[in-house]
């Protein structure tokens, strides 16, 4: 009997911890759906927006470039606000940081109005997930952190999936406005939720914010974009893209040198130092211009070139999201026992081959034949995303594993402004020279396809240059002792300490 009732009772407190942990889980869970699915809505509300405020696409697809910027602007400084406020008040600040940003998004009356509410949007929305995400790592019990971890998976491969449909059928039934409204309810839940159930965390001593990189960081990036979008757009030579590319280099200059003296910086960029890891984040960084730079052209080519609504466009989107969620727990499997060379490899000449495919097409391409690109791109995605990202963090040295996710986390997010801003300009200019070529009879459809085909081919040519660098990836040397992983976690999964 004695055997029996230590079952039971191990049964009880598994299930007390599993029932204690879900509200708490819930509410982190209802935060990183709504900033999941605002990243992905508004792709497919793009060609809405420059009708309805008649502005160019270079000047709406700002409404990204700038969210993406903000968000990388404050992924950096998570670590530092929840050891000097505690991670709940943050966390609930940050929401509703995004809620009143989406508020105003959907009241905005200009094109710059809308920019500027979607900053505001990103700087709420950059912390949420690494402040949750190091929350639910505190609260699980060691033997269950792999189960309660992975059902932070749910917003993560959910989203993506129903953004673009829930933002067609908004757009579509009731107008675009509300595709940031809908995160008025769903904040106030997670606000309700995270004040009632989260647990208080101690605040711990805070090192010295380092405030020369805050203020030069935002700089950097910024300008630069700016000047990419611009000379993409405008030509090189062009004074506003000489002024933005000049004050970016210089401000990323020296920002590099103010981040390799301070003792505690922004970003830790002696990680660079380790070769191993520089190979693999430079993947990435190839991986995620060429994908995230080209997937923004997707809805535009179905919606202004073969006139789909919205929801339409939604719906033929949707096998890239399935495909990319078969393809990340494969590649997680497999990651294991065959490491990320291989994989990166695989991965990319899949991204590649569907990339140059999306390069021929035309004003009659069948949508089957768009789809199986879409699905070929989403598995290739989920391929190789997670095995890189993880081939980066272990090839740190393990004395700076716990700073290296702030790193890779806000280089994602620039490296996806650039890309944004340099193929927006990249296609405008091609569109031009097509209807140039083809003169006053020339169909303006024809050029169009002609401009995103030649934007798909350039996103091809980055994905076959990381097939080549995937070649160089190299397993890294692990420490034979292996310390140094457990009393790291939680710097690995909450940025800035």
């Amino acid at each position: 009997m004695e055997p029996t009732k230590q079952a039971a009772s191990a049964a009880e407190t598994e299930s007390f911890s599993l029932k204690a942990i879900l509200p708490p889980l819930l509410a982190i869970i209802v935060g990183m759906i709504m900033v999941i699915l605002d990243s992905t809505v508004v792709n497919v509300a793009i060609p809405n927006l420059t009708e309805y405020f008649d502005a160019d696409l270079k000047t709406i697809q700002w409404t990204i470039t700038g969210y993406t910027l903000a968000l990388s602007a404050v992924i950096p400084l998570a670590g530092w606000m929840t050891d000097r406020f505690g991670s709940k008040r943050v966390f609930v600040a940050t929401v509703v940081m995004f809620v009143v940003g989406s508020v105003l998004c959907s009241i905005a009356q200009t094109p710059v109005q809308l920019i500027v509410y979607r900053v505001i949007q990103g700087l709420g929305g950059g912390m949420v997930a690494p402040i949750g995400m190091a929350m639910v790592f505190r609260l699980a019990p060691p033997e269950r952190r792999g189960s309660i971890m992975g059902m932070l998976g749910i917003p993560m491969l959910l989203a993506p999936a129903l953004g673009p449909i829930l933002s067609g059928w908004l757009i579509e039934y009731v107008s675009w406005h509300w595709i940031f409204l809908i995160n008025l309810p769903i904040g106030i839940l997670a606000i309700i939720l995270g004040l009632k159930y989260l647990p208080n965390t101690e605040r711990h001593e805070t090192p010295t914010l380092d405030l020369l990189g805050i203020i030069l960081a935002p700089i950097a990036f910024s300008m630069l974009a700016y000047g990419v979008n611009e000379g993409g757009s405008s030509g090189w030579s062009t004074i506003p893209a000489i002024m933005g590319l000049v004050v970016g280099g210089a401000a990323l200059l020296f920002f590099i040198i103010v981040e390799l003296r301070q003792k505690n910086p922004l970003l830790e960029l002696r990680v660079f130092g380790s070769s191993d890891f520089t190979r693999g984040i430079f993947l990435s960084w190839v991986t995620q211009a060429a994908l995230f730079g080209s997937m923004l052209f997707v809805p535009l080519y179905l919606q202004n070139v073969r006139e789909f609504t919205p929801l339409e466009t939604g719906v033929i989107l949707l096998p890239q999201a399935l495909a990319s969620a078969i393809g990340m727990p494969l590649g997680g499997r497999l990651f294991d026992k065959i490491g990320a060379r291989p994989l990166a490899f695989v991965g990319l000449s899949i991204i590649s081959t569907a990339l140059f495919l999306l390069s021929n097409i035309t004003i009659e391409t069948s949508l089957p034949s768009i789809m199986v690109c879409l699905g070929l791109m989403g598995l290739g995605m989920g391929m190789t995303m997670m095995p890189v990202n993880t081939h980066v963090l272990n090839a740190a040295p393990r004395h700076l594993v716990g700073r290296v996710t702030p790193l890779t986390t806000a280089a994602q997010q620039v490296v996806v402004s650039f890309a944004v801003a340099g193929m927006t300009g990249y296609l405008t200019t091609q569109i031009t020279e097509h209807m140039a070529a083809a003169g006053k009879d020339g169909n303006p459809l024809v050029a169009a396809v002609m401009g995103f085909d030649d934007v798909f081919f350039l996103s091809a040519c980055i994905a076959a240059a990381g097939v080549v660098i995937s070649l160089i990836l190299r397993k890294p040397k692990i420490n034979s002792s292996g310390e140094g992983n457990a009393s790291q976690e939680d710097g690995v999964l909450l940025p800035g300490h």
